[in-house]
């Protein structure tokens, strides 16, 4: 049995009402529901929220609600893994199929669709992964990154074997929140998903986008307007 729960708090500090604020004309939770039901991977599209509005949105474009998320956790210090486990010991006890694999999907990837996740689940079969976690390229080299005195200055800043031409830098990734596949072991134990039999899926950056501010929230619109 495999389960999409797709993570939605009512509250957003940087960006008020964030996950159902309209995107390219539907709210910006339906884009990742879409993708999840379109994938064909998963028993269960679950929303995990603790706001009726989420809730009745999210049930309008084919997501379950099982129920409304318990005030402890939609709290600023309620933890994904919290989240997670609550929603997994809850399916254990009101249905009579075990969850096998469990996919995080923020609502805040909206270029994230149907495809990343399929190949994300063909991954974690292809190397019989415990789990498979989605990242892109940097921005910008993280040897051209340092930190800075109190008083700015940069003596330092840059390593003397990394003051070279960008191509001639090893590449980094980082974590862009799209996709978190994992099997159910690691369910009340996501500090440690980052160990052996866990494999990235590489995005490219533009489908890597993660909604947290308003700028963010345009060049998202701007993406998939044009």
């Amino acid at each position: 049995m495999n389960i999409a729960i797709i993570p939605a708090r009512g509250g957003s500090k940087r960006l008020p009402g964030k996950n159902i604020k309209l995107l390219a004309g539907k709210p910006l939770i339906a884009w990742t529901i879409e993708a999840a039901l379109e994938s064909n991977i998963f028993d269960h599209v679950f929303v995990s929220t603790d706001d009726k509005e989420i809730a009745r949105i999210s049930k309008k474009f084919g997501a379950e609600i099982p129920f409304m998320r318990p005030t402890e956790l939609a709290s600023d210090t309620a933890t994904t893994n919290d989240v997670i486990t609550h929603l997994v010991e809850w399916f254990d006890k009101n249905h009579s199929q075990q969850v096998s694999n469990i996919a995080i999907l923020q609502p805040t990837s909206p270029l994230r669709n149907a495809r990343h996740i399929e190949e994300s689940m063909d991954l974690m079969h292809e190397r019989s992964a415990k789990a498979v976690i989605s990242v892109c390229e940097l921005e910008h080299p993280i040897q051209f990154c340092n930190t800075l005195g109190i008083n700015g200055s940069m003596d330092g800043f840059i390593k003397p074997d990394s003051n070279k031409r960008t191509q001639d830098l090893e590449t980094f990734f980082r974590l862009n929140g799209a996709v978190y596949l994992f099997d159910r072991s690691y369910v009340g134990d996501l500090d440690n998903l980052y160990s052996d039999g866990t494999y990235a899926y590489v995005m490219n950056r533009k489908s890597s986008i993660d909604i947290d501010t308003e700028n963010d929230f345009e060049l998202a619109r701007f993406l998939l307007e044009n």
